[in-house]
């Protein structure tokens, strides 16, 4: 017999539902694609087709992202979750379960408020690793979303009849706080430093559904958004959540923060003024809305790659030197060829307190004759570093191996020393770096150990068990040059 959608026994038995809202801000570019290419950029953006200019960000991609985040906290990083999982819970059945349930969880598409998004372009190009120069026919172009960019986000978290509200308050608390610890990132390229966001001004709003009043105003006013409820800015005490779910992550993070001796050049390719210098150091809009000189992850990313496939192939005495770095930076993208996501996580950063105004003139000399070639004057505008010019790098390996690990402090130390710049025109004298502090931490086994680095003197002040460190590097010494018998 079938029963009609109004009966009991097919009807959900929904007995509360509770709206979330808040504000979800870019704290770098970020580009959610459109799937398409178009004659003026090679990778446009995805916008709301009703007036195609607002920024549009897809219930899907959220949903996507925060079932994510919440199955590796519960589990670990490429973990499956099981039918007891929080992130089942949450966002419903897995996929070829035929006898699970739909998710609980409304999520709604976000649009850009108005106001706050603008447009920004970013060149990208193939750096050959031999040469160092650019690859043939690998320059692009990418179209982002400029930080600042604010999405109101809105949820609707159906409780049903013997559920279990507290643990799903808490599941959907647990996957929210993934937006401001750096954890959920979203778009195209989130582990270059693009997509970091963060989250704030909750309001929450409970309906129960047995009380005829609490029924009547949402069916009235549901779909209202909630202006009158004072936001706050932690979401555990938004939705009455006591304590998140454990975090059983692996990883290894560096945060360092380095002094910039001389000056720093990552060429800004696109939107600059024909009447300006030939070449000027990348800057990009921050959420408070200034405009600043900034390292893109993707410029470091590309430089650690390419100096630890150097290091791998120095030790390598097996043949294990580029799967060592693929395994860590990802494959490259060929045809025939399964990717693999890169396991390295950097993010873009703010060079702080640099000088910015300055236009440098350069020269081209013949070697023959010794004068200048003739239309070879051109000019620079690089970020110029000073006493207070600073710029602080995070670096995350997810499920570090102890070898791993090692090649990460070798690269730590190369920054470091200033023998690894970074940016154009290494060749000059431009990119290097001297190291201030660092902070490493490993999350592995449940437990968390931390490392502290600092210039003291003409040496260094470690904090840790500095032999475990050498440890790490042995590691790495061992897995490539070890010859198994």
């Amino acid at each position: 017999m079938i029963h009609p959608l109004w009966s009991p026994n097919t009807s959900r038995r929904i007995i509360a539902r509770i709206v979330i809202e808040g504000d979800l801000v870019l704290q770098t570019p970020a580009h959610f694609s459109n799937g398409d290419t178009d004659e003026l950029t090679d990778m446009p953006l995805l916008v709301d087709p009703r007036d195609g200019k607002t920024p549009l960000l897809m219930g899907a991609s959220i949903a996507g992202a925060l079932r994510s985040y919440l199955r590796e906290r519960e589990h670990g990083y490429k973990q499956s979750a099981d039918r007891s999982s929080a992130s089942v819970l949450l966002f419903g059945s897995l996929k070829g379960d035929d006898e699970g349930e739909q998710s609980p969880l409304i999520v709604e598409d976000a649009l850009g408020k108005p106001g706050t998004f603008g447009v920004e372009m970013r060149d990208g190009v193939g750096i050959d690793p031999k040469s160092r120069t650019a690859r043939q026919d690998r320059l692009f172009d990418v179209q982002l979303w400029q930080a600042g960019t604010t999405f109101p986000l809105r949820f609707e978290l159906l409780i049903r009849e013997g559920d279990d509200a507290e643990a799903l308050k808490r599941a959907l608390a647990t996957a929210l706080t993934g937006f401001n610890d750096g954890s959920i990132t979203l778009g195209a390229r989130k582990r270059r430093g693009y997509g970091r966001v963060s989250a704030a001004g909750w309001r929450v709003k409970t309906y129960d559904l047995t009380r005829a009043e609490d029924l009547l105003d949402w069916l009235e006013h549901g779909d209202e958004p909630l202006t009158n409820v004072t936001p706050v800015p932690d979401i555990k005490t938004a939705l009455g959540v006591a304590d998140l779910i454990e975090d059983r992550r692996e990883f290894f993070s560096i945060t360092a923060t380095f002094l910039l001796d001389g000056s720093l050049l990552i060429r800004s390719g696109s939107g600059q003024d024909d009447r300006g210098p030939d070449m000027v150091h990348l800057h990009a809009r921050q959420a408070d809305g200034t405009r600043k000189p900034v390292l893109s992850g993707t410029s470091l990313a590309g430089v650690l790659r390419a100096r630890a496939l150097k290091i791998a192939h120095t030790l390598d005495a097996r043949g294990q030197a580029q799967g060592l770095i693929d395994g860590m930076f990802g494959k490259e993208m060929q045809t025939g060829v399964q990717p693999e996501a890169s396991r390295i996580v950097v993010t873009e950063t703010v060079v702080q307190n640099a000088r910015t105004d300055l236009v440098q003139y350069r020269v081209s000399i013949d070697r023959f004759t010794g004068g200048a070639r003739e239309t070879a004057l051109f000019c620079e505008q690089p970020a110029f570093g000073g006493n207070g010019t600073t710029l602080t790098v995070d670096i995350r390996l997810i499920n570090p191996e102890d070898h791993e690990i090692g090649m990460l402090l070798l690269l730590l130390k190369d920054l470091w020393t200033g023998d690894l710049p970074l940016g154009g025109e290494s060749s000059v004298g431009r990119g290097r770096l001297r190291g201030e502090r660092a902070k490493l931490t490993l999350q592995r086994d449940g437990a968390s150990r931390t490392w502290e680095i600092s210039t003291s003197g003409q040496g260094l002040s470690i904090v840790g068990d500095r032999n475990e460190l050498e440890r790490f590097v042995a590691a790495l010494n061992r897995h490539l040059k070890e010859v198994e018998k």
